[in-house]
């Protein structure tokens, strides 16, 4: 490979742009087959999946042996011509003249069979190498990328909200402690008490960042670390944010669309069906009327309940589309959540609900300005007075309507990749059960 020292590395992703010119490529060996005169090498580099053929009768005995004893996850420098395959996925294959193995590979324990999730978890750490990680957290990139893009377009500033805090916005009992020199402190559960600090400095912000909850929950939902977009928005009501909530959601399925087609492909992604979740508006129910649709079909709830993953599973279903749950119960929202105008029973709420049976993928409200019934609220929640008494003090120096939501982006990604289970649409997942790696 002499005569190629210097020749540019170019990515799989790439090379329908070489066809027919010979090239570079740096890769691992996913698997191989073959025969006594050909060898099929299936290759990836994180960009793409590719194959390339090794022929004997082109290479010579001493490349062709080479290629024929190469284990899985061998990495190596492949020197070949690009041409089309019509007969592929990918498109494209690479005909080898050269090859240059880089790091051995011996007994690598994920082959090509069915393993259990246990096992595919335990090995999460070379898992990230195959098909459906590879492509579900690509996507994921694309979801940051845009979400970025959507909220700076929208005139929004990003603040950072601390990990560490001294309180928590609905109560400790599903809060990560930790000794703060000779104080508490807790893991954060959100960023939305900072951000609507934030947004009264800067009108329009949003905060990104991980979060975690001690929830004693194993469904397919549920994680104990994730992340979170909590936008905050001065001089806004909940009608205006809820539209900001389906664009940013269009947004972000128009971005996968349009830059993860293959990555959708190799998921088996209906793309089309994807594309009918751009539509806008999304439908409004009233959590009054959604409970009068869910007794009509013949579900056992009552008024005042939250809802669980059956009932959301079929409101959802009930519109085919993304749908906006409004004005929940006062009971069973959080403390700062406004009072509606007409009855003290409910508050100016919402949650987003993802059809396909993803449940709610965004909890946003207009929040309340109140400071007298913001402190009762807090005390009746029986939350520490002096932990609060800096969010108290937005309410009392020039305080404005303003609303805001979050999205779990786990919940998010997991829905528009279509996958069965969050643990899936993060990197290194954490449960209740689940640490290492």
């Amino acid at each position: 490979m002499k005569r190629n020292a210097k020749m540019e590395t170019i990515r799989i992703e790439d090379v329908k742009n070489y066809v027919g010119k010979e090239v570079r490529i740096g890769a691992w060996l996913r698997n191989k087959r073959g025969s006594g005169k050909l060898q099929f090498l299936q290759l990836r580099d994180g960009t793409a999946f590719m194959q390339a053929v090794v022929v004997k009768e082109d290479v010579g005995e001493e490349i062709f042996a080479k290629a024929k004893e190469l284990k899985q996850e061998t990495s190596m420098y492949l020197i070949g011509t690009i041409k089309e395959d019509a007969r592929s996925d990918f498109g494209y294959e690479m005909d080898v003249k050269d090859l240059v193995v880089v790091g051995e590979s011996e007994g690598y324990p994920i082959t090509p069979k069915e393993h259990g999730t246990d096992f595919l978890m335990d090995h999460r750490h070379l898992y990230l190498r195959h098909i459906q990680p590879f492509a579900v957290l690509r996507i994921r990139n694309t979801i940051i990328a845009a979400t970025y893009e959507f909220f700076n377009k929208e005139g929004f500033i990003k603040i950072d909200a601390p990990i560490l805090t001294g309180s928590a916005p609905e109560g400790t009992t599903e809060l990560f402690s930790t000794d703060y020199f000779d104080t508490k402190a807790y893991m954060s559960q959100t960023g939305q008490l900072y951000a609507e600090a934030g947004a009264m400095a800067f009108g329009k912000v949003f905060t990104f960042g991980p979060t975690f909850r001690a929830e004693k929950s194993k469904t397919r939902r549920h994680l104990t670390e994730f992340w979170m977009i909590e936008p905050e928005m001065a001089w806004m009501d909940q009608a205006a944010s809820l539209e900001i909530q389906e664009r940013y959601i269009a947004y972000l399925i128009q971005a996968v669309l349009d830059r993860n087609g293959y990555e959708l492909d190799l998921l088996g992604r209906d793309k089309d069906l994807l594309a009918s979740y751009t539509k806008l508006p999304y439908p409004r129910i009233s959590y009054d009327d959604a409970i009068k649709l869910l007794q009509e079909n013949d579900f056992d709830v009552e008024w005042g309940v939250d809802f669980g993953s059956p009932e959301e599973t079929f409101l959802a279903e009930h519109f085919a589309s993304p749908v906006f749950i409004t004005n929940f119960p006062k009971a069973i929202k959080a403390f700062y959540m406004k009072r509606h105008p007409t009855r003290d029973d409910i508050v100016i709420s919402a949650d987003l609900l993802a059809p396909e049976g993803y449940g709610e993928i965004i909890g946003g409200s207009e929040r309340d300005t109140d400071y007298d019934y913001l402190k009762a609220r807090v005390e009746a929640e029986g939350l520490d007075m002096d932990e609060y008494a800096w969010y108290l003090d937005l309410r009392k120096y020039g305080s404005v309507p303003h609303s805001g939501f979050g999205l779990g982006l786990e919940r998010a990604v997991t829905w528009i990749t279509g996958e069965e289970h969050i643990r899936e649409a993060i990197p290194f997942p954490r449960t209740m059960t689940r640490l290492r790696p």
